[in-house]
């Protein structure tokens, strides 16, 4: 995990250092910044990636990255950069052009608009020169292979263990365990391989995620961190996460929330964690799979697999990042997507059960108990529930509701819920003539 930031144009390091200042979070142990080739650019960086600061300096090259295939990065060329991003986007990078018309970049939106309101994010799989796009790589439908359940679940549990393995660095390293399938398949494919793993959950007294965390921290015996959350400190640490996330859309905000205080508890132990990120959407965790004809399951786990990128993927990014430690998402290792891809769509939703495959790579590495538990969101299963549209109901009248709904640029807010995040979101960085590069999930809850 680094921040990167640049713009078009020599004489510029005040500004990108401005840029830079914005994202200090996310890298606070190095900082560089170079002119060269008529454009000046930056990075900052923590002790772990210090690959990156030796990049830098011989190639021209400014990247943020966080394993085999996940990386945004800019190269110089005389006078401008080539921008490129990995084909799931699970590092961010925008771009823009200040207001004298200089092409620029940084890898948060508010360090971008240390130098341009004009704000674009660069697509998954794109380069971007500043005139011309071009596709490198994209995430399509596969034809699916031929083989035995069993033989799917061993080849699945082989690729997320040498995922896992080839992340792990000098052993330092935690997972944030929620107690769902996903996150505990990390920590449990990560305890052989590190003396000691400490894990981190998070939730209000009495919530479902305590209880499955613990359940696993005690099978694989991981040094496990409880982060008991009472209401006031979610009133509290709201502006907070949103300023981190850099969106208002209602679901991501209640689950970044929790991640945020998770992420804030898990850096003052190691400086990466684990996160289980892409298991739902590669092997078919969601209930609405369900009632889809089997024949469309495939091309729809494609569809939301390529939309995680501003979604779930910007919540661990920018969570994580804002407390300076790197999210491992080991589910979206190229290796693994990739076979995940050609799995029929049979073995991922067999007779009801979600991620079947999956549970049954798993068998013997998790408690029974986890291996059964059924999909449930990160802000349910810690107990956040419909608490914070609660909490907005009593915040935001009708009226006001109807009158503000309709932003100035022409989105029109779901919720009251999505209004109160909204106002928050503005207080930090202004309004926006678009806000086309800020996603939104996909079937979020309508008035």
């Amino acid at each position: 995990m680094s921040g990167i930031a640049g713009v078009a144009r020599a004489g510029q390091t005040e500004l990108v250092d401005q840029m830079l200042d914005k994202m200090s979070h996310r890298g606070r142990d190095w900082r560089e910044t170079r002119e060269s080739q008529g454009t000046t650019f930056g990075v900052v960086g923590s002790k772990i990636q210090k690959h990156d600061r030796a990049e830098l300096k011989s190639s021209d090259l400014v990247r943020d990255r966080a394993g085999k295939g996940h990386f945004a990065q800019a190269q110089v060329r005389p006078g401008g950069f080539v921008l490129t991003r990995g084909r799931l986007g699970v590092r961010p990078l925008y771009y823009g052009w200040t207001r004298d018309g200089a092409f620029c970049f940084a890898s948060e939106m508010k360090g971008l608009l240390a130098a341009a309101r004009d704000i674009h994010e660069l697509p998954l799989g794109w380069s971007f020169d500043g005139k011309q796009m071009n596709k490198l790589t994209e995430i399509v439908v596969q034809v699916p292979e031929a083989g035995e359940p069993e033989s799917f679940a061993v080849e699945l549990r082989s690729r997320l263990e040498k995922a896992v393995q080839n992340r792990i660095g000098d052993g330092n390293v935690g997972a944030w365990l929620s107690g769902g399938l996903d996150s505990s398949v990390m920590a449990a494919l990560a305890r052989p391989h590190v003396d000691r793993l400490h894990t981190f959950a998070a939730g209000l007294p009495g919530a479902p995620d305590l209880e499955f965390a613990r359940a696993v921290a005690e099978f694989i015996h991981s040094d496990h961190h409880e982060c008991i959350v009472q209401p006031e400190e979610i009133f509290a640490t709201l502006s907070d996460a949103i300023y981190a996330l850099e969106s208002f859309d209602a679901l991501l905000v209640r689950s970044s929330v929790m991640n945020y205080l998770v992420a804030k508890a898990a850096s003052e132990f190691v400086p990466a964690v684990f996160s289980g990120e892409g298991g739902d959407e590669l092997f078919a965790g969601y209930e609405y799979l369900k009632a889809l004809d089997p024949a469309n399951l495939s091309s729809e786990l494609v569809d939301i697999t390529n939309r995680l990128h501003n979604t779930a993927l910007q919540r661990v990014d920018r969570c994580s990042s804002a407390f300076g430690t790197v999210a491992h998402v080991a589910f979206l290792d190229p290796d693994v997507v990739d076979y995940a891809l050609k799995i029929p769509a049979g073995l991922k939703l067999r007779n009801g059960v979600e991620k079947w495959v999956l549970r049954e790579a798993m068998k013997g590495l998790l408690p029974a108990s986890v291996l059964r538990r059924p999909k449930a969101k990160f802000w349910e299963g810690a107990g956040v529930e419909d608490f914070l549209a609660q909490y907005a109901e009593q915040k935001i009248s009708a009226a006001d509701f109807e009158r503000e709904r309709q932003l100035p640029n022409g989105l029109r807010l779901n919720t009251k819920e999505e209004l109160y995040y909204y106002r928050i979101f503005r207080e930090h960085f202004g309004e926006f003539d678009d806000l086309s590069w800020m996603g939104r999930t996909k079937g979020s809850p309508v008035a």
